[in-house]
């Protein structure tokens, strides 16, 4: 992927109408993200103008750095999940006053997702798709051997619960439509949100789409908060649970 391309499609969306990047909003799920969220928020502001961060029940600062940076924070008293945080984004953003946001960015608050690969995602949304997935799918190779065996393992997995072949089903760089939140709901509270939400998507008939996209760096197993275990389980129950409720 050239940096010429990247810089094409930042030219696309500079190029679009003032209110198509305008109706634009990223959210970021943050906890004890503080060295990093300060310089993600900031390269954000550079492509959308508003950017909410949902402090997560932080305790090292997080939300006052996001807030220095010129986040909106959105504040939980205590950690309820990446899922939660997120959700708690889209209603501000999707159905807070004065706001309904025509699409909302999420990345992470890590600095993994580069904030300059937005352009990448609105125009797949501007050419039509309703969810627009961040593809780290050309970078597995530069990612650890567990952590390249679990991503292609699952976003297979998924796929084939989703009835459509998706790459990086895992990728929280995306982009959402208020239609798609409406129709899914966002209801789990942890990181399995994000793969539920991709399946009932495809089984509620939305275009999903994925673009490739770089990375700030590609193994993010020192930065997050993932639970190989726990959490891979809690994702194969709800993948599972959301192609159920689609077959009823």
């Amino acid at each position: 992927m050239s940096g010429g391309a990247s810089a094409a499609a930042a030219a696309r969306i500079a190029a679009a109408p003032a209110s198509c990047t305008a109706a634009v909003a990223v959210a970021i799920a943050a906890y004890q993200a503080a060295p990093s969220i300060g310089d993600v928020v900031r390269r954000a502001l550079d492509q959308v103008p508003e950017v909410v961060v949902v402090d997560d029940g932080s305790t090292d600062g997080t939300g006052e750095v996001a807030r220095a940076a010129g986040a909106r924070v959105l504040t939980h008293p205590e950690n309820r999940g990446k899922g939660a945080a997120l959700a708690t984004a889209f209603a501000d953003l999707f159905r807070g006053p004065g706001r309904a946001r025509a699409a909302v960015v999420t990345l992470d608050a890590d600095g993994q997702h580069l904030p300059e690969e937005i352009p990448r995602l609105l125009e797949a949304w501007r050419d039509g798709a309703d969810l627009v997935i961040g593809s780290r799918e050309a970078l597995f190779a530069e990612m650890s051997r567990p952590r390249r065996i679990a991503n292609r393992a699952s976003s297979r997995l998924i796929s084939i619960v989703a009835g459509e072949r998706l790459a990086d089903v895992q990728s929280g760089f995306r982009l959402y439509t208020p239609a798609v939140i409406a129709a899914t709901g966002f209801a789990e509270p942890r990181f399995e949100a994000e793969s539920a939400v991709v399946v009932r998507a495809v089984r509620h008939g939305f275009r999903v789409v994925a673009v490739p996209v770089r990375l700030g760096f590609a193994d993010g197993r020192c930065t997050s908060f993932y639970r190989p275990v726990a959490d891979s389980l809690r994702i194969a129950g709800a993948v599972l649970r959301a192609r159920l409720e689609g077959a009823k």
